[in-house]
């Protein structure tokens, strides 16, 4: 990616989507946060016949992975866990979407109200804890999913697994989404399932990895294909931490790494009150956070080393400022959750060739 960056106006994207986005956001600013949520992605998938997906211009192709994105703007996991609206945010011109995380059985996640909205930091706080269908379902929706962009799957453990067995969990996910993912992430840095943030030490990360790489080549040879393995990092990592999971990540041989997850450090939001608000916190009081975990992700890891950027980008200058700190590829959640489609769009009217 190169430091000189060429403006150039681009096609609207998902005209109809942004039109009524623009016309909805402040009624469901109103709702509680994660029933806006939920309806708003039910509204868009009625919207979906309305929808064309844009085509990009060939320069703003990234190789990454062994893949082929359209461009470097993504959908970071959590926001379609299921799988269910895949086609309906496929046709808002992602280059990829990010589905999960996904366990091997359902489970409900942490009792509500697990979601807040901190909109005078344009921030969220959650506490899901990995709510979803379950693995299954989510492949049934794959399957007979429409999407042709880059898939990513993100993978986790059930609440109620021991940590000394998750690998158990992970690998059951690995078999079943093999066939249909582009990529898969390794999610051990959620901070909503008790004890998780553990598997991204030293004696975790080999044995979370190593049992998913050893089975790897017996799915590629079964399904023809060699699908990537990413591990998703906290941004709470001082400097010694980020410097042996580096080490870590190469010794492995991992394909590439997410950087970041949601921060528990609560104390960047300065005077906003948190008291009855734990979780992780996402949106544009992370950026700062995540640009350090990238920024040195990259110089411990070299030139080459994948790295997808996700945290605290709410507008387009946050977009390139991730990009120029070393990622390959930038996901969003939290802006798209403020700001709908019209977010898409300023930053692809914006990326740097």
């Amino acid at each position: 990616m190169t430091s000189a960056l060429k403006h150039r106006t681009r096609p609207p994207i998902a005209r109809t989507a942004s039109a009524v986005a623009r016309a909805t956001l402040p009624l469901f600013k109103r709702l509680d946060p994660e029933w806006a949520h939920d309806l708003g992605l039910i509204g868009l998938r009625g919207l979906r016949p309305l929808l064309s997906t844009p085509r990009f211009p060939h320069d703003l192709v990234v190789p990454c992975c062994g893949l082929e994105f359209a461009h470097p703007l993504g959908l970071a996991a959590g926001f379609d866990k299921n799988g269910d609206f895949l086609d309906a945010l496929g046709a808002m011109g992602f280059s990829h979407i990010e589905l999960g995380t996904v366990t091997p059985r359902p489970q409900p996640g942490n009792p509500k109200p697990r979601m807040f909205r901190i909109p005078e930091a344009c921030a969220l706080i959650n506490r899901m804890g990995f709510n979803n269908k379950g693995v299954d379902h989510l492949v049934a929706r794959l399957s007979r999913s429409r999407y042709r962009g880059i898939r990513g799957i993100s993978i986790g453990k059930n609440f109620d697994t021991p940590i000394e067995n998750a690998q158990d969990d992970y690998l059951a996910c690995l078999r079943k989404v093999y066939p249909f993912a582009d990529y898969i992430a390794v999610n051990v840095s959620s901070p909503n399932t008790a004890r998780l943030r553990e598997l991204q030490a030293h004696e975790g990360l080999e044995r979370i990895l190593g049992a998913l790489l050893h089975e790897r080549p017996a799915l590629q040879q079964r399904y023809g294909k060699r699908v990537p393995l990413l591990v998703k990092v906290a941004p709470d990592l001082d400097q010694e931490q980020i410097r042996a999971l580096a080490r870590d990540l190469r010794i492995l041989q991992v394909d590439g790494v997410i950087a970041t997850n949601t921060s528990t450090d609560l104390g960047v939001l300065d005077t906003v009150p948190t008291a009855d608000m734990h979780g992780g916190l996402s949106g544009a009081p992370l950026h700062r956070l995540s640009l350090s975990v990238i920024a040195q992700l990259r110089a411990e890891l070299g030139a080459n080393f994948p790295i997808i950027g996700v945290g605290g980008i709410v507008s387009a200058d946050r977009a390139i400022a991730t990009l120029r700190a070393g990622a390959n590829l930038i996901q969003i959640y939290t802006g798209f959750a403020y700001r709908g489609p019209e977010l898409l769009e300023e930053i692809l009217n914006e990326l740097p060739r």
